[in-house]
């Protein structure tokens, strides 16, 4: 299984520890976020990724390199056109070819034992697509992800209306695809914004009754959206490394 990481991210609220460099690059517990998130999925069993980067891209290639230090092998492809989840994770169909692999986020980050459970899950029971869920008081914060009692995903909405009911479960940002899932993406419409959204692509696969689980995760989750994370983060990361 190959690994591709959308490692782009500005943080826009994350005012000066992005001025001048990528969220995903943003330091906890001693290492880039983005570095936590590699070395947890090479101990997963995964041993190629893909980046896709953006903002600062040099940055990001020039401290990882081709991956080495870490035991791994890495790709770059660069998001010219920051245009949406959809199409950062569509640029890398051809490196990925026809075979199942993890897609997430460069910055978020969960308890380290999350990875290899979940690739694990994926591995013993395939499916189409396998998300994981962190439980929220406030759905409308992201993808709220409504499930049935096995755990198959019956629909996904990005950020519902405040007040909505929902099952209190949200995308989290670690997924495992199938490569199904590039049918979908190439045939995403731009939202209002002029961005093709994974999201968009999941709710398709839904609609055409395609097999989507849900996997809970256990123990801390942070998108490390704002600078008051960044000790609530290092705290749980260097206590989940202990």
């Amino acid at each position: 299984m190959k690994a591709v990481i959308l490692a782009a991210g500005k943080g826009t609220r994350m005012k000066h520890l992005t001025a001048s460099r990528p969220k995903p690059m943003v330091e906890v517990c001693g290492k880039p976020i983005l570095e936590h998130i590699l070395t947890a999925l090479r101990d997963s069993g995964i041993r190629e990724f893909v980046l896709v980067t953006g903002y600062f891209a040099e940055q990001v290639e020039n401290y990882f390199l081709n991956g080495d230090t870490l035991g791994i092998r890495i790709h770059y492809i660069r998001q010219k056109v920051q245009n949406g989840t959809g199409a950062a994770f569509h640029l890398a169909r051809e490196l990925v070819g026809e075979e199942a692999f993890f897609a997430g986020y460069g910055d978020i980050i969960t308890s380290l034992s999350n990875y290899p459970h979940l690739t694990r899950d994926f591995q013993k029971r395939p499916c189409d697509a396998l998300l994981s869920l962190n439980w929220v008081d406030d759905p409308s914060r992201g993808a709220a992800a409504y499930i049935d009692q096995e755990n198959f995903i019956t629909d996904i909405i990005e950020k519902p209306p405040a007040g909505t009911s929902t099952s209190h479960w949200n995308n989290a940002g670690l997924m495992v695809f199938s490569p199904v899932v590039f049918q979908y993406t190439s045939n995403l419409k731009p939202s209002p914004r002029g961005e093709y959204e994974i999201t968009d692509a999941i709710k398709a696969m839904i609609a055409d009754k395609r097999q989507l689980r849900g996997f809970r995760l256990e123990g801390f989750w942070s998108d490390v959206g704002r600078p008051e994370d960044i000790e609530t983060v290092s705290r749980a990361l260097c206590e989940d490394k202990a």
